[in-house]
């Protein structure tokens, strides 16, 4: 019956239920409780493997203090899912480097697949590649639909894709084929206007950030580097040890 959980259990659970004279109803949801907390266990390990989320880059572990203008309480919110991925809203997470734009992005990550739901985390570059090598085999609109299992789709450091490194135009189809069905989080270091560097021509830039921003919620990250503020940090701690003196 595909009921594993419940196997191992039984001898257990009956065991206890015979002695401390549970009702039959008390011992099938004792069991029934055991198979689908299992079950949700073992749905969400599969889900986090297949999301290939940075490790220990969670809401615990992020520094909302090195970010005052994000609101802890909104990412809370965001964290739930619910109405925001169910009308394809997008994410935009703008800031310079080492803020914590892909802590931050991996942090929603991992509560939203405790809530249920599917996340796929890659580097921008390496899925336009991805889809520029499906295009060439004439299997890019497979790749894009196989896409659509994951309620959100986390593209990290879009500003590194190049037009001049590849046809990044399967990027654009891409934006078009989640529009308004699936939402993503897409993080990067420049602003819109420095975006014709990416798309092939003008009119694409603007038709894909008119997609984009038509149901999204844009996240300000511009503050110092967290990284470069805690490698001063470090480097002030250690000028500030006093020097050993042999005898």
């Amino acid at each position: 019956m595909r009921l594993p959980t419940i196997a191992t259990l039984w001898p257990t659970i009956s065991q206890t239920a015979d002695e401390e004279g549970w009702p039959a109803a008390k011992t099938l949801a004792t069991l029934f409780e055991h198979e689908v907390a299992e079950r949700v266990r073992r749905r969400i390990g599969r889900h986090l493997t297949e999301a290939r989320l940075p490790g220990g880059k969670t809401l615990d572990t992020f520094d909302f203090g090195a970010v005052p203008m994000v609101s802890r309480a909104r990412i809370a919110a965001l964290a739930e899912g619910d109405a925001w991925l169910g009308q394809g809203t997008n994410i935009l997470c703008f800031g310079p480097p080492g803020v914590g734009k892909t802590h931050l992005s991996s942090a929603l990550g991992h509560a939203l697949i405790d809530a249920g739901y599917r996340v796929l985390f890659t580097r921008t570059t390496d899925l336009v590649q991805q889809l520029q090598t499906a295009r060439q085999d004439l299997r890019l609109a497979a790749a894009i639909e196989k896409l659509d299992k994951y309620h959100l789709l986390i593209l990290d450091d879009l500003s590194y894709v190049q037009k001049s490194q590849a046809e990044t135009s399967v990027l654009f189809e891409l934006i078009s084929a989640r529009y308004e069905r699936r939402s993503m989080m897409i993080t990067a270091n420049q602003p819109f206007g420095a975006w014709d560097s990416i798309f092939p021509d003008p009119a694409m830039t603007v038709a894909a950030i008119d997609r984009l921003v038509h149901h999204a919620i844009i996240l300000e990250m511009n503050t110092d580097s967290y990284r470069r503020k805690s490698a001063q940090a470090r480097n002030t701690s250690s000028k500030a040890e006093p020097t050993a003196h042999p005898n």
